[in-house]
């Protein structure tokens, strides 16, 4: 608060400012006035003032009009700055006493410090030269003196230990050996301690060794050996049993054995339901002293809920509707996933798998060995049993089914490898260890050995195969081996092995079904492959009504056989593994070539070659309708080829010799293939050109000499275009493009047999023309019936080579229609060009000579005259 006249003058009451002198008395203040927290400068003044002014200058304005008096404020003023500078002066003493007072303290502490420092300097001396003496420095060889007398103490403390226990088991052994207890170590297992429970199990192993050295008639029968047990001669102990009787030590400490395991077991188990992991691992580790934890893993396995709920549920019967397992034995189906009780079980080894490895880990000190025999046990029993389970079912459904079933399987258990090595186990997050990685490989590989021993997989997908191709071409066989009736001696020999081969595949189609080992379902859907109704139908040839259609090729059979082997293909890569590939696919090889290239391409081959030689001395005009197979029969053929070249010999690239020799076995088929091809088509060609030979022989000699009746008749000579011999052999040939067009569409195949097919009908066209006389009429009939051959051989895809041909037709028929005086001036003008009138070569004068002969004015001045030129 402001210092007011009350504070500062604390004697003089108000009551009694009436009795004042004139001269007021000076403010009293000391060092606390100013060191108040609440002192301010202008109260003070303004209580100096206050306490300078009269009272009759405060009385109000009666007393205004009086001069104001300066003198008692100066001397407050002047009393209190003289007071002030007294305090001043105390206050600079006190300054200067407490100034001095710091100062000694600051150099007594610097003292001190400086003390301290010397004394903290000392004693790190001391201790470094402790150490050193302790320890030895770099020179000093004497050793580590305090891990020596550490080494010592520990070294002490170890022999004494080994005393003591040296005494618990001398003690334990007279107990048993001559009272017959274990009470010792029963007090030790009573209590219940981990560390307890360790010795017991250690001093009990430690106690049969020495049973089976000083009592070797204990334990004789185990190796039934009564002169030596474990290298001790029987004789040894003898004269421990004269001085003193003894019991069956060996009895004695197995049944304390025994009796300790129960209860570690027992104890373990409790453990394991409180899911008190630390009290599992101490019995876990205490029951691998005695049989390397063998017990205890076989408790913990065998007692799982997992193995218990599936061993309740291993007798149930495989799952799957009909209609799934119809699709799984259809081969143009797509197959299903992998059966579903098998999917449900493992599934559920993932699960299980992924949760017990955690609580292994943390229940067992040597979680590798129990986590190796808790996965064998998986597959070894729960895996491996419903896998059987499931592949016996597929096999009664069809060899296909089992196949697929097989496969599925594979890869989904392969799956689950997979995801238990990247899951960890008892490593997780990171990857499974080495030895659980090997462990599962190896159990993997437990699984499907027995199904790819030798060479039975392929033997399965061989028969397979085998048998889906004899039901597929059963039909095409039995057509084929009706129609092998041709008369002539000759061709009944060609065509001998063949039927014999159509004979034993339809006697061993037949032969598979009257099998007992074949089940019903694939029977079923043998029979549905082959278009038949039932197995009995199939077992007399004459009772199958086949059709003209059952008989021809079909690229959508070629393709399915194809899709069937490269599933069987597929199949084999990933089940067999590599090893054995380069053989599989040769074996694969064989079964394509036997049944896709001889069975079905070239019995239809064949059939249409058989056709074509019946067609050659056919008296009616040749039907060369076989043509239409050879479209499907190079298509197949090409097919095949592709599948050989692109999919089966690369996956012989391993092995050299099996390569080339399947390289050279497709060779040898498809050359035999691509000669009946060949064959087919120049026999065609032999059948077209006999019959255009015989049409040409038709014709009528007067057909290029009218009569003069006929050029009388008005001109109706005229309106006839073309000769009939002509007409006839254009609609004949314009038949066998269209035959030949759709039969080998456009292709390298067409030009060759189109080029060919007109080469040797122009030849022939030469040599008729050659034949008939022909008068100034007639010359204009020949032309019309030329000009009619060109129009027909002008749209054929022919080589370029043949085209100077329709020049040459075209001037053979202006030599028959112009004058001797223009015929003359046309020879002057040729050259060596073109092609020769007998097929090859050029086109020269001399060649026109016997056309220019054929004239009916060829006795003329004027041709004769043309004659002596050529």
């Amino acid at each position: 608060m402001p210092a007011t006249s009350s504070q500062i003058s604390n004697s003089h009451p108000p009551s009694t400012y009436s009795a004042r002198s004139v001269f007021p008395q000076a403010p009293i203040f000391t060092l606390d006035t100013f060191s108040d927290r609440d002192f301010i400068v202008k109260d003070f003044v303004e209580a100096l003032s206050d306490s300078a002014v009269p009272p009759n200058r405060r009385s109000g304005p009666a007393h205004q009009s009086n001069a104001f008096d300066p003198k008692p404020l100066i001397r407050s003023f002047e009393h209190a700055l003289n007071r002030m500078g007294d305090l001043s002066g105390d206050l600079e003493s006190k300054e200067n006493e407490l100034s001095g007072a710091v100062r000694r303290a600051e150099a007594q502490h610097n003292t001190n410090v400086q003390t301290l420092s010397r004394r903290l300097e000392q004693t790190v001396n001391s201790f470094n030269l402790l150490d050193a003496s302790l320890n030895g420095d770099q020179y000093d060889n004497g050793g580590n003196e305090v891990v020596k007398i550490g080494e010592k103490l520990e070294d002490l403390d170890r022999q004494r230990q080994r005393a003591l226990d040296a005494k618990f088991l001398i003690q334990c052994w007279m107990e048993v050996s001559e009272r017959g207890e274990l009470i010792l170590l029963e007090d030790i297992r009573r209590q219940g301690s981990g560390e307890g429970k360790v010795r017991c199990a250690r001093i009990a192993r430690q106690l049969m060794r020495i049973s089976q050295r000083l009592e070797p008639e204990n334990w004789t029968h185990v190796n039934g050996n009564a002169k030596e047990v474990n290298g001790v001669n029987g004789t040894y102990g003898k004269d421990y049993d004269r001085t003193r009787r003894h019991h069956n030590t060996r009895e004695l400490i197995e049944k304390f054995s025994e009796t300790l395991e129960k209860d570690l077991l027992k104890s373990f188990d409790d453990f394991y339901r409180r899911e008190n992991f630390e009290g599992m691992r101490e019995c876990a580790n205490v029951l691998h002293d005695f049989n390397d934890g063998a017990s205890v893993i076989a408790a913990f396995v065998n007692q799982h809920d997992f193995f218990i709920q599936r061993n309740q549920l291993i007798t149930d019967e495989v799952a799957g509707d009909a209609e799934t397992w119809d699709r799984l034995a259809d081969p143009d189906a797509e197959p299903p996933s992998v059966e579903p009780t098998l999917q449900s079980l493992i599934d559920e080894v993932k699960v299980v798998m992924q949760e017990e490895s955690i609580i292994i880990r943390r229940a067992f000190p040597y979680s590798d060995q129990v986590l190796g025999k808790f996965l064998q046990r998986i597959f070894q029993q729960s895996v491996q049993q419903r896998l059987e389970m499931v592949l016996e079912k597929a096999s009664t459904i069809s060899s296909l089914a089992f196949l697929r079933s097989l496969q599925a399987a594979r890869a989904y258990i392969s799956t689950l490898i997979d995801d238990l090595k990247a899951h960890g186990l008892t490593e997780h997050p990171e990857p499974a260890s080495p030895q659980i990685a090997i462990i599962l490989d190896q159990q993997f590989d437990d699984l499907f050995v027995p199904y790819f021993v030798g060479s039975s997989y392929i033997e399965r997908e061989k028969r397979n195969l085998e048998e889906l191709y004899s039901s597929l071409l059963f039909r095409f066989t039995i057509f084929h081996s009706r129609r092998r009736k041709i008369p002539t001696t000759f061709m009944k020999s060609l065509a001998k092995s063949g039927s014999e081969m159509l004979a034993s595949a339809r006697d061993a189609y037949v032969e598979r079904l009257d099998s007992s080992d074949l089940a019903p379902a694939q029977k079923a859907m043998l029979l549905r492959v082959a278009g038949l109704k039932d197995s009995e139908s199939a077992k007399t040839q004459t009772e199958i009504e086949v059709t003209e259609q059952d008989g021809v090729l079909s690229i959508d059979n070629a393709k399915r056989m194809l899709k069937w082997l490269a599933e069987a293909v597929g199949r084999g890569l990933e089940l067999s593994g590599g090893n054995e590939t380069p053989k599989d696919v040769f074996a694969l090889l064989h079964l394509l070539l036997g049944n896709m290239g001889e069975i079905y391409l070239e019995t239809a081959l064949d059939s249409a070659n058989d056709i074509a030689a019946s067609q050659e001395t056919a008296k009616n005009e040749p039907d060369l309708s076989y043509l239409i197979g050879l479209r499907p029969a190079i298509g197949i053929m090409n097919l095949m080829n592709t599948c050989i070249r692109a999919v089966l010999i690369p996956l012989a690239s391993a092995n050299v010799t099996i390569r080339r020799d399947m390289e050279k076995t497709a060779n040898l088929a498809l050359d035999r293939v691509e000669e009946k091809v060949n064959s087919i088509m120049q026999r065609s060609i032999d059948v077209v050109i006999t019959w255009v030979t015989k049409l040409l022989a038709r014709q009528n000699k007067t057909d290029f000499r009218p009569r003069d009746d006929a050029l009388g008749g008005g001109g109706a000579w005229l309106e006839q275009l073309q000769t009939p011999t002509c007409l006839s052999i254009f609609q004949f040939l314009t038949r066998i493009y269209s035959l030949a067009l759709t039969a080998l569409s456009p292709s390298p195949n067409l030009i060759a047999f189109l080029t060919e097919l007109a080469t040797t009908f122009r030849t022939l066209l030469f040599e008729h023309f050659k034949k008939f006389s022909v008068n100034a009429a007639g010359g204009i009939v020949v032309t019309k019936d030329i000009s009619k051959y060109i129009e027909l051989l002008k749209p054929w895809q022919l080589d370029p080579s043949f085209e100077p041909s329709f020049e040459v037709l075209t001037e053979i028929g202006n030599l028959f229609v112009i004058g001797p005086e223009a015929l003359k001036e046309r020879l002057r003008g040729k050259g060596g060009a073109g092609v020769g009138v007998g097929g090859g070569g050029a086109w020269e004068r001399g060649d026109m000579r016997p056309y220019v002969l054929r004239r009916e004015d060829a006795g003329s001045v004027g041709v004769q005259s043309v004659l002596s030129a050529l």
